[in-house]
């Protein structure tokens, strides 16, 4: 949520007692947030939630080793594995702004050098947080259609399960994986997610 102030023109600020506030996503996109929380629009609609405690990051962090070692022994496949503050997912016909857990970008960024209206990546993953489940099993996998999502992992600490939604035209194929499996995915040759390593 970083733009350039133009002239006239005032930030908005938000906070919790923005959530459920209407607001348009160029306003939305320029808006700064209070520390403390995180901030997404979801159809015109602002989204306040906490950050996540240490049992979700760790979840993260667990993707993370086995994503960045993937990266290490295959540099080149993925362009840039950006966390929730380090990218925008913008759907003007939506009027939504998602920030992922996890986005993967296989592909360099288009111009401008901040490209969040452009560049959508190929893999998204959402750790499911308490309280949150319809936002991630329900709003996000709509939207991450929309937007040209190629992949989007549900990780599910809860039930110690990921659903892998994987692209078919303008439909999800879904499979879900439990216990000690392992995931491949032809968007990353050579990978394998490791779930006996994540739960």
């Amino acid at each position: 949520m970083k733009a350039k102030r133009s002239t006239g023109e005032k930030w908005a600020t938000l906070g919790p007692g923005d959530q459920g506030r209407r607001m348009g996503l160029d306003r939305f996109a320029r808006a700064k947030g209070i520390p403390g929380y995180l901030y997404e629009l979801a159809k015109g609609v602002v989204t306040v939630v906490d950050i996540p405690g240490l049992p979700h990051g760790l979840v993260v962090q667990a993707l993370d080793r086995q994503l960045r070692g993937y990266d290490l022994a295959h540099p080149g496949v993925i362009h840039y594995m950006a966390g929730e503050a380090e990218c925008a997912l913008r759907l003007p016909g939506m009027q939504s702004e998602r920030h992922p857990d996890r986005a993967i970008y296989l592909s360099p960024p288009p111009e401008p050098v901040e490209p969040w209206d452009d560049w959508v990546p190929e893999i998204v993953i959402e750790v499911v947080s308490k309280g949150q489940e319809s936002r991630d099993y329900g709003e996000k996998r709509e939207e991450y259609l929309a937007a040209g999502i190629r992949e989007y992992w549900v990780v599910d600490p809860a039930h110690s399960s990921v659903v892998f939604l994987r692209r078919r035209g303008d439909r999800w194929a879904e499979s879900e994986l439990k216990g000690p499996r392992k995931y491949r995915t032809p968007l990353l040759p050579g990978f394998e997610l490791d779930l006996a390593l994540v739960f």
